[in-house]
């Protein structure tokens, strides 16, 4: 049975982000981001060059887990971490939102917000997943 756009989309978008991000391997990652792409973050300079040397010159240790992924047609949202961005670096939560084009990644915006500690938490609950991050601060 055929995969729906939606579905086709979620798992190329994941392996893209498993490929920059986890393996780093920017050759395989450049046929999934678009020479033309979009940047929307403040975080991120502009291109997929921009986040190309970005991913570059942050730790090694960086690592990518989505927690949910929701699509749209061309539009999807990931719910992710971002771990090991540092020594006393808290780990990120992100919604990322990136529009497809023609079968890559086109244009992206994000929302970030530090992982909250067990400490931290109002509610209790963590952020991400069913545990707290163990790279957040305290």
């Amino acid at each position: 049975m055929a995969l729906t756009k939606e579905e086709s989309n979620k798992a190329l978008v994941l392996k893209a982000f498993d490929t920059l991000f986890n393996k780093r391997d920017y050759d395989a990652a450049l046929h999934f981001w678009s020479p033309n792409y979009l940047q929307h973050s403040a975080h991120i300079p502009p291109g997929r060059e921009g986040l190309f040397e970005l991913i570059k010159n942050v730790p090694a240790t960086l690592k990518y887990e989505n927690q949910l992924i929701l699509a749209n047609g061309d539009y999807l949202m990931l719910h992710g971490r971002f771990s090991g961005l540092g020594e006393g670096v808290p780990s990120w939560v992100v919604v990322d939102i990136v529009r497809m084009e023609n079968g890559v990644l086109a244009e992206h915006w994000d929302v970030i917000q530090d992982e909250a500690t067990q400490a931290s938490s109002k509610s209790g609950l963590p952020m991400f997943g069913e545990n707290f991050g163990t790279t957040a601060l305290a």
